[in-house]
């Protein structure tokens, strides 16, 4: 005997299409009162119980379902402008798309091979067809850890966005050679040596290991700056000339001095405008300054100025 329990099956929709909705109007950055939010999910909720009315069968067609969430939407949101509302009823199709396919292909990853023979049908033509059965409690401990996952993985997409709208391409020329990588343009960093005042551009050591001395390598991290140039004392190192230290206060910690070269030329690519400048210190950090690789370089938010910009097109 096949029992239903109609309350369960109404309260776990009602937690389900709650959090749809409060996930879609995240995704479209919008607040919504709760109000507006249980109404919304409630409506859903209505829904999936007169499934077990069979006089009610006509109500589970397409047109019906798209017009019941186009509904559910409008309760929580409201109209507003077309565009608005087109913009809300992708969102919620698309996390309800995602959480249907994360439980599916949870679903089939958890399978063995008896589960999915057991659940092949052969018709009387001859061909085949699998019949699908995913269990309620299945559904509801599953559905939070999908939801959460595609919270988490929009989340950094959109922190990587708004990273990616900071970081251009730096190249810096001394004597005739060339170093490039990706740089961050970090509007907080104000970073100068104290009496030029002239910006300094943090750069990874590493990418200058070929022309530093062999000696340093590894070791900017743990010993001083000014221990280092003491070091080298001139030898086998041609631009010595070029060292600058330059002090600056760390986070926790106190005054230190970091190591910094003098390049010929600093140009700079943030999205379709370059900046140039020779007016600039090249600060050479030991250690990585983005964990994904996503920059090699912090560009001084004084090298990304207009004027910088009009030195491109003056030639030297």
């Amino acid at each position: 005997m096949l029992v239903v329990y109609i309350d369960l099956i109404f309260a776990a929709n009602l937690l389900i299409d709650g959090v749809l909705i409060w996930l879609t109007a995240w995704q479209i950055k919008v607040k919504v009162s709760w109000w507006r939010l249980a109404l919304s999910a409630l409506v859903g909720a209505l829904y999936v119980v007169m499934m077990f009315v069979p006089e009610l069968s006509f109500l589970y067609t397409f047109m019906i379902k798209f017009g019941l969430s186009v509904l559910m939407l409008l309760i929580a949101f409201g109209y507003g402008s077309l565009q608005r509302f087109l913009r809300a009823l992708g969102a919620f199709y698309v996390i309800n798309f995602a959480a249907a396919g994360g439980i599916l292909g949870i679903h089939y990853l958890l399978q063995s091979t008896g589960d999915i023979w057991n659940g092949i049908l052969f018709t009387s033509t001859g061909g085949q067809a699998h019949r699908l059965k995913i269990g309620f409690w299945f559904v509801l401990g599953v559905l939070p850890a999908v939801l959460l996952l595609f919270k988490l993985i929009h989340s950094s997409r959109v922190r990587r966005e708004q990273l990616d709208s900071y970081i251009g391409e730096v190249t810096v020329e001394i004597e005739g050679i060339v170093v490039s990588c990706p740089g961050l343009l970090d509007t907080g960093n104000r970073l100068n040596d104290p009496l030029t005042r002239i910006p300094v551009m943090v750069m990874e050591a590493s990418l200058w290991e070929g022309y530093l001395p062999a000696s340093w390598k590894g070791k900017l991290t743990q010993m001083g700056a000014d221990q280092l140039l003491l070091e080298t004392d001139g030898q086998s190192f041609a631009w010595q000339d070029r060292m600058r230290l330059v002090p600056y206060r760390g986070i926790n910690r106190g005054a230190a001095f970091m190591l910094a070269l003098k390049p010929d030329l600093v140009k700079i690519k943030l999205g379709e405008e370059i900046f140039c400048s020779k007016r600039v210190l090249i600060g050479l950090d030991g250690g990585t300054l983005s964990g994904d690789g996503a920059y090699r370089a912090v560009i001084h938010p004084d090298l990304a100025q207009r004027e910088h910009a009009a030195e491109a097109a003056v030639p030297s």
